[in-house]
């Protein structure tokens, strides 16, 4: 009966025959009907010693209470935390604990929720959130691929900063550009440029078509309008949509602190590329989007999202680190939302801080969570998931070549059956073959004419 697979009901009438049996046996009997019940049942040995010692219970007597605390939070209590935990977009526990103030007044327009039940999500810990919510948790993890150059335009006249900063107002910001080309860099397709403020976390996000260096520094201009605070210092990358005159005499000439970090030390601009996946990449996905009209959604959604995330969700800053032995503790101050340390410090323009308060009081957290999703279908259906035509069957070589490996080895995969690019597999619906060393002493005109056949194919 080794290795039998039956469900609870028969295995509890099962238990209730051997229990017969295990009663009449004797010591030695009683070891081999265990074994026997543990390979039927699955059961650890001892919870069958104490299922088998136990007082039966007699028919139509009622089950004993459970044992331990009863429950606190029932399924209404865990389903609207839920709700609540995906439509701002399932922050960790400690920020979700933050924004429940902000959102549960809200959430009666989208959910039937009684007075209890508010209570009770009101009264639950970070930690029984975490509980509740780990059988609903999915971890997306993928790779990110940069697309940016060094630039070396005016390199040495921008200082680095590796330090940490040390601020304590509004104004110092980490710039960068995430790029939107898909699987294929070739041609112009859209970036997003990227900008977060230091001491308060505030994160502003524009798209640009392509990477010129007048248009990435006509959006920070545009983008230094809109802040609720004086922009005082940039900080960037060593790329060349930085690291130019465009932008290094804009900011001199609008007494802007303009830094850089190393090259190839992503460590140095640890902000930013935070935000690059929390603001952006977990939003918009790694598709292609090359098309004035994408980047008009793309803005019309990052206007959305530029609420949502700034006034509404919490996050938290890290307060200091301390290494105990071989580990490295971190402390972090309470959730806030930018607005709210913006608000509470005091430091920034007031009339704007004002404006954007009176805003969030008039604005629906679970409205404004949908009007995102329906913008990122409107965004994804502006995707370009094009397949590149696969490379055109090579002429066979010369006969004085003919000993060599065939041609036809390389043959590249049929256009109806190319499979599209993708990171996990870079080279599907591509040749990946070689066609052998014979390329190198072809004549020149055979060369030229090849050429021209594939490009006759390609445009055809």
């Amino acid at each position: 009966m080794g290795g039998t697979q039956v469900g609870p009901r028969a295995i509890g009438e099962y238990l209730k025959r051997m229990r017969e049996r295990y009663e009449r046996a004797k010591s030695e009997k009683r070891t081999e009907l265990l074994n026997e019940m543990a390979a039927v049942t699955g059961y650890h040995r001892k919870a069958l010693i104490r299922a088998m010692n136990r007082p039966a219970r007699a028919s139509g007597a009622m089950r004993q209470k459970r044992r331990g605390r009863p429950r606190r939070y029932g399924p209404r209590v865990v389903g609207a935390l839920r709700v609540i935990w995906e439509a701002a977009g399932y922050p960790w526990s400690a920020r979700l604990k933050a924004l429940l103030p902000t959102w549960l007044p809200h959430v009666g327009r989208h959910l039937a929720i009684a007075a209890e039940t508010e209570k009770r999500l009101r009264e639950m810990s970070p930690r029984q959130m975490d509980r509740c919510l780990a059988p609903h948790r999915r971890d997306l993890r993928r790779r990110m691929y940069g697309r940016t150059k060094p630039g070396t335009l005016l390199k040495h006249h921008i200082p680095l900063k590796t330090d940490r900063w040390d601020v304590t107002e509004p104004g110092f910001t980490e710039v960068d550009l995430v790029s939107h080309s898909g699987d294929c860099a070739d041609g112009e397709f859209a970036h997003s440029v990227n900008l977060t403020d230091i001491d308060t976390a505030w994160v502003e996000t524009r798209a640009v078509l392509g990477k010129s260096q007048v248009r990435v520094q006509e959006v920070l201009a545009r983008m230094r309008t809109d802040l609720p605070f004086a922009l005082k210092g940039i900080d960037s990358d060593n790329g060349s949509e930085f690291i130019n005159a465009h932008l290094y005499h804009y900011c001199r000439r609008e007494d802007i602190q303009f830094t850089r970090g190393r090259p190839y030390k992503k460590d140095d601009n640890a902000h930013i590329e935070q935000k690059n996946w929390t603001h952006v990449r977990k939003l918009v996905g790694y598709e292609r989007y090359d098309s004035t009209a994408a980047v008009d959604a793309l803005n019309d959604l990052y206007a959305e999202v530029r609420l949502l995330q700034n006034l509404f969700l919490p996050s938290v800053k890290l307060v200091e680190k301390k290494r105990v032995g071989s580990r490295l503790r971190r402390r972090y101050d309470a959730p806030q939302t930018p607005l709210d340390r913006l608000a509470t410090g005091g430091k920034g323009d007031a009339e704007k801080i004002q404006a954007l308060v009176r805003q969030r009081a008039r604005l629906d957290p679970f409205a404004l969570a949908a009007r995102i999703d329906r913008k990122l279908e409107r965004v994804f259906r502006l995707a370009n998931r094009r397949t590149r035509p696969a490379d055109p069957i090579r002429p066979p070589a010369p006969s004085s070549q003919a000993s060599r490996r065939p041609v036809e080895a390389a043959r590249p995969v049929e256009a109806k059956n190319a499979s599209t690019r993708s990171l996990e597999n870079p080279k599907s619906g591509f040749s990946t073959a070689t066609t052998g060393p014979h390329h190198a002493v072809r004549p020149r005109r055979q060369k030229r004419q090849e050429h021209r056949q594939r490009v006759t194919r390609i445009l055809a």
